[in-house]
This record gives C-alpha cells, structure tokens and sequence, in this order.
C-alpha cells in the first residue's frame, strides 16, 4: 500500500543528482533528515539510488536544529567560521519573449547573490515600448509559468524592428530579493521593478511547479520548436523584403517578382502550424533571394576589379562614390514581446 509514496522519494533525489551535474558516484555522504527517515524502507531506497548505506551519524530529529544553531553562531560571530551556507533560486527567472515563450535568465539552482544581463530588441518597426513581462518557473511558455511582475519601458526613439537595443539585468542580493533593470542603450533611458520574496511559494508548491514542468515536458519542446521556427521564418521574410527594397534595382524584374512572391507564400505559411510548409516556403525563399546575393558580390567584385585596373602613371579615372552596404549583413535578433 505505500510502495507509491515510497516512489515519490526517487524523483526529488534524480533531480538534484541532475541539477547538480553529477552522478551517484560523486556524493559522498547521504545524510538522513527528519524522523521518517528512520524507516528501513526509506534507507533502502537510499543506499539503491546511491549505491552507498545513508551516514547515520546524526539524529534525523536534531540534526536541522544543529545546523541552524552552527550557522546562527557564524553569523554573529560567536565561533570562528567553519563553513559557508549557499542559498539558491528554487525555480528559473526569466522574461516573456516573442511568440510568448519564456526566456531563462537565471536558470533554478543559481547561487545568490547573482546578476545576469541579456540584450533584446524590438519586433517591430517604429516600436516606441515594450513591456518587461517577469516570469519564474520551469515551463517553455509565459503563460504557463508565474509572474512576478510586469513594467514598461517607453520613449523609444522610431526606427526598424531589431535596431534598438534593450539591455535587461535581473539581479537578485543576498536577501532574496530580486530587481529587474530595461534599459534603452541608445537613450539610457531605464525602469526597474523591485520583487521581495521572489520565490514566495513553500516547498510543496515549488515540487508541484517542477513536475509539472517535467509533466509536459515533450509537449512543450514540440509548441517551442513551432514558435522558433515560426520567429526565423517571420525573421527571414522581413529582411528579404528588406534587402529587395534596398538592392532590388540589381536584378531582373522577374527575380524580383520571385522574391516577392516567396516572401509573400512564407508569409502565408506562418499563418498556420504546419511545421513542413513553413521550412519549405523558408528554404523557397532563400533559393529565390540567391539572385539577389550574387548581383550583390558580382557588382562589388567588378567595382574592385575596375579600381585595379587603372592606369598605370596616370591618375585613375573617377568612379562614383560607392554607397555603403553595410546594412544587407543582418544579425539575428532576439525579441522583446510586443
């Protein structure tokens, strides 16, 4: 009858096995807490997880009381220190991101105090805000997870979807309290959200977030996949439509027309979920843009080779100014929700 509770206890102990990169082998001693551990059942299923007998040493009953007393003992500075007492964040932080995924900044099982920084951009032109969505949890998608807080970040200046930069700085002190930092690099311009007790759940509950995570944990990695693929997609249209209407003038017409016209199918095809059809209209895209990219380096290569071939002993002839194409290199972005 309780063979299923007994079970229970195998996953917590996976998990931090996992969490921590290391195997059984590693662990050197297994300290038993509390007095339901004294059940024969409970250090069989220890030593078969291990591979080693449980430290009895210790009294399960006392042995969180002593360890209290050591530590407050340290931090009054009534014993000389011993050892150091590491606290960590008990479930991922992170922020909400295109297609309404969660996007990790500080992934559970961070020592604190920590600080991590991460550079986003708009994802659309002409975008004058965006809204800093904080999330923890362990799910692959915003709604999915808990949120501890939400702010805007306003006044920036018009221009191209992933042209500004937004730096965002989660940093959480010694206290457990966290502060989340947007800040605009080109105006510096910045708000910042202050979350105390950013973990504000008992133990039961942060187990019950985990589970659930590892729970749906395929399904999750197959609705990401879909939304990154959507992104690239979504990415790849925009700057092919970009890069024709900037350079569009070096190709036929009728390369230009199949530029279009697979840019447009893309589009189309990212209006649903059919995974295939948006890799296939992608991979038509890119084979029409082609064109586009080899009248790019034909031209650039001629002008270098004209410039080569001046005459020697005289002075070469004039050549008109060749405009910077300096913005046909395209960075991929990573992009704040809208």
């Amino acid at each position: 009858l309780a063979e299923p509770v007994f079970q229970r206890l195998t996953g917590p102990c996976k998990a931090c096995l996992a969490d921590a990169k290391l195997s059984s082998g590693d662990v050197d001693e297994v300290i038993l807490v509390g007095g339901s551990t004294r059940i024969p059942k409970v250090r069989e299923l220890v030593k078969e997880i291990f591979g080693k007998e449980p430290n009895k040493s210790v009294n399960p009953d006392e042995v969180v009381a002593i360890g209290a007393a050591v530590q407050g003992a340290i931090i009054s500075g009534d014993v000389e220190e011993q050892m150091v007492l590491l606290d960590v964040t008990p479930l991922s932080l992170g922020v909400e991101t295109l297609g309404g995924v969660m996007t990790k900044l500080i992934e559970r099982n961070t020592t604190i105090p920590t600080e991590k920084k991460e550079t986003f951009s708009t994802a659309a032109d002409n975008q004058t805000e965006v809204t800093i969505h904080v999330l923890q949890g362990e799910r692959e998608f915003a709604k999915d997870n808990r949120t501890l807080g939400q702010f805007n970040l306003t006044g920036l200046p018009n221009a191209p979807r992933g042209v500004p930069q937004i730096e965002v700085a989660f940093n959480i002190d010694a206290n457990g309290i966290l502060h989340v930092t947007a800040k605009d690099v080109a105006t510096g311009k910045e708000q910042t959200i202050e979350i105390k007790g950013s973990s504000g759940l008992d133990s039961g509950e942060i187990d019950k977030m985990k589970a659930d995570a590892e729970s749906h944990a395929e399904e999750d990695k197959k609705r990401r996949e879909l939304v990154d693929l959507k992104n690239q997609g979504d990415a790849l249209a925009y700057n092919a439509r970009k890069t024709l209407k900037e350079q569009g003038e070096k190709i036929e017409a009728s390369d230009r027309s199949n530029i279009e016209s697979a840019a447009s199918a893309l589009e189309e095809a990212l209006k649903g979920d059919d995974a295939e059809a948006i890799k296939k209209a992608m991979e038509n895209l890119e084979q029409a843009s082609h064109k586009l990219a080899e009248a790019m380096y034909k031209q650039q290569a001629a002008a270098a080779e004209g410039s080569a071939e001046a005459p020697a002993g005289g002075q070469a002839p004039p050549v008109e100014p060749k405009k910077d194409d300096g913005d046909d290199v395209i960075d991929a972005e990573y992009e704040v929700k809208e």
